[in-house]
């Protein structure tokens, strides 16, 4: 038979129909046996309306309804609040502020002054003295954030509302991301975060606007978001993520699948040191004229000064 290899993950009863009289069918319908059936039905996963079913929702079978709703979700609310179009700012989780740098070393020289032949509260010393020597490159995120969002501020006429553009967008955790965000927030405008869900938790740093706040399980459909409205991207100093992120835009320019936008390197003793592009040339693995993809500086507002000549 054509069932004799098909498994039923379930068993029923095909008994024989039976034809009732009009007052057996009434009976039948108050009985408790036949309410026990209905409230089974009632309470049958199969029952329940498919977007409530959260097994059926985290289930592989609905992994494209998953991916079209992280995709339409963000959409709802940037449309919602009016925003146009995107300044991407990556970089690294790890860097902190210089004051928060400063403060870490002074208590680290304390203790090592109390203790000075601990080997721990040396090595404690030498982390903290890098951690400000990198807080500059936090400093700098904050710094063109604010710049970009006060000159932005300037030309917003609140009377016609117009959308918001060159919104600064990141992804929403501490380090880079956290100083972009902070920089925009200080100066009084909206700033997006696109956060993501890790095996560790990344939470979302406070200086994002709430509204604008997302979180992502898929990193694809989070890539796709930033891309969509950017009008620039902005690469600090990082590592895998960051690299990730630049390299990618980097393809999708190079290969003109995506909207030109500058792409600008902040920190050129950094990016220097940690990719020989001109031996990418030399070795014809990229072209001279894939040099001009992108910019490198260390002056913040030459970084926003590069973006508003490249759309003038």
């Amino acid at each position: 038979m054509l069932t004799d290899n098909i498994r039923i993950p379930f068993e029923e009863n095909f008994e024989c129909s039976v034809i009732l009289t009009d007052q057996q069918e009434e009976n039948a319908d108050n009985t408790d046996d036949t309410n026990n059936k209905v409230q089974t039905l009632l309470s049958s996963p199969s029952y329940s309306l498919a977007f409530l079913d959260q097994d059926f929702m985290r289930s592989d079978s609905a992994r494209s309804i998953r991916l079209q709703l992280e995709m339409e979700k963000p959409e709802y609310f940037l449309r919602q609040y009016a925003i146009r179009s995107t300044v991407i700012v990556f970089g690294s989780a790890r860097f902190i502020s210089q004051k928060k740098a400063s403060r870490l070393l002074s208590e680290a020289e304390e203790r090592l002054v109390l203790e000075p032949d601990n080997t721990e509260f040396r090595d404690a010393v030498t982390r903290a003295k890098l951690r400000l020597e990198t807080s500059v490159y936090y400093e700098q995120a904050r710094e063109f954030a604010r710049i970009v969002s006060e000159d932005i501020k300037k030309q917003l006429s609140l009377e016609t509302n117009e959308p918001f553009d060159y919104v600064i967008c990141t992804g929403g955790g501490p380090g880079i991301m956290e100083a972009a965000n902070r920089g925009a927030h200080e100066a009084g405008l909206p700033t997006i975060g696109l956060n993501i869900k890790l095996p560790y938790e990344q939470r979302p740093n406070p200086y994002i606007s709430p509204q604008l706040c997302f979180q992502f399980h898929y990193f694809n459909v989070r890539k796709l978001h930033f891309m969509l409205r950017a009008k620039a991207l902005v690469a600090c100093p990082g590592g895998f993520g960051t690299f990730d992120e630049l390299f990618e835009a980097l393809t999708l320019r190079q290969t003109e699948r995506m909207q030109q936008i500058p792409i600008i390197l902040l920190g050129t003793e950094f990016w220097g040191s940690c990719v020989n592009f001109d031996y990418l040339v030399k070795t014809g693995v990229i072209d001279r004229s894939d040099l001009e993809l992108f910019h490198l500086t260390d002056s913040p507002q030459e970084a926003w000064n590069i973006i508003k000549a490249f759309y003038r």
